[in-house]
């Protein structure tokens, strides 16, 4: 599933190339899993709408939208979950359109915005935004920005594994298992430890990598592991830089011992047992 790193160079790259264009119309499969709003308001909420921008909160991917005159002139948004095999694309309408392909929107100058999901994971819908309180802020606090003192009080008694704690959502949205496992790598930290139990010092340091792991991760495109793509269907590159996330058996990069592979809350979590501790 797209993290957070492949959702924001996604959401960017989609950004650069669609924003304050009109969308003339849209076609969508009305395949039911799809479309958490009906096909019917996703085309009346979408048909004519300005493009104002297109951003990440969390793993979902947010086109924040200006209404025509004759729709009241409400601000809505388009909300775009990949899910596991979800791709956003922008197209030529000459491009072949993908199988699985459930959503086009044609826009003013004449390209085309297409969500593609072969595995129906992906969700679509619509919500007006008419002041800020309603706009969709995710389901819990931004890695990227969280101050060190919130990062740390998320974990306050919780007898989870720290592994468990960092995919939930609720407290941090947008990571994922890849950047989980290879965020407590370089903070030297075992998934399978209590997060109540660690340390501020502990904390501080996993606070740290998580942002230097995401960032680094966005500058290179996130990572390609199976389905991902970019808005240009472009792959990422960091996957040729993880340390530990699915290399089972291999050699440690730092000190040579082979990275072992547990299971932690129902995901497949990788580590060393030498660095990490």
């Amino acid at each position: 599933m797209p993290e957070l790193p492949e959702v924001e160079t996604v959401a960017n790259g989609v950004h650069a190339r669609i924003h304050g264009q009109t969308i003339r119309s849209v076609w969508t499969s009305n395949k039911p899993q799809t479309f958490k709003s009906s096909p019917d308001d996703i085309v009346e909420t979408l048909t004519g709408s300005r493009i104002d921008r297109v951003h990440r909160v969390g793993k979902t991917i947010v086109v924040d939208l200006t209404r025509s005159k004759e729709q009241g002139k409400k601000a809505a948004q388009f909300l775009v979950h990949l899910g596991m095999t979800g791709r956003l694309l922008v197209s030529t309408p000459d491009t072949p359109i993908p199988s699985h392909t459930h959503a086009i929107l044609t826009l003013s100058s004449g390209k085309e915005l297409r969500f593609v999901d072969a595995r129906r994971f992906g969700r679509l819908s619509v919500m007006e935004a008419v002041t800020p309180e309603q706009k969709y802020a995710g389901p819990g606090a931004e890695p990227l920005t969280i101050a060190l003192e919130d990062f740390i009080a998320l974990f306050h008694g919780r007898k989870t594994p720290i592994k468990a704690a960092l995919l939930n959502q609720s407290l941090l949205h947008g990571v994922g298992n890849i950047y989980a496992d290879e965020s407590l790598f370089h903070a030297g930290i075992r998934p399978t430890r209590h997060a109540g139990r660690l340390t501020r010092a502990e904390l501080t340091r996993l606070h740290a990598a998580l942002i230097k792991v995401l960032a680094e991760a966005i500058k290179l495109g996130g990572s390609s592991v199976s389905d991902y793509v970019d808005a240009d269907g472009v792959a990422g590159f960091f996957q040729l830089h993880h340390h530990v996330y699915s290399r089972t058996g291999q050699p440690c990069r730092i000190c040579g011992t082979p990275i072992k592979r547990v299971v932690v809350g129902g995901r497949s979590t990788h580590y060393c047992t030498t660095c990490q501790k």
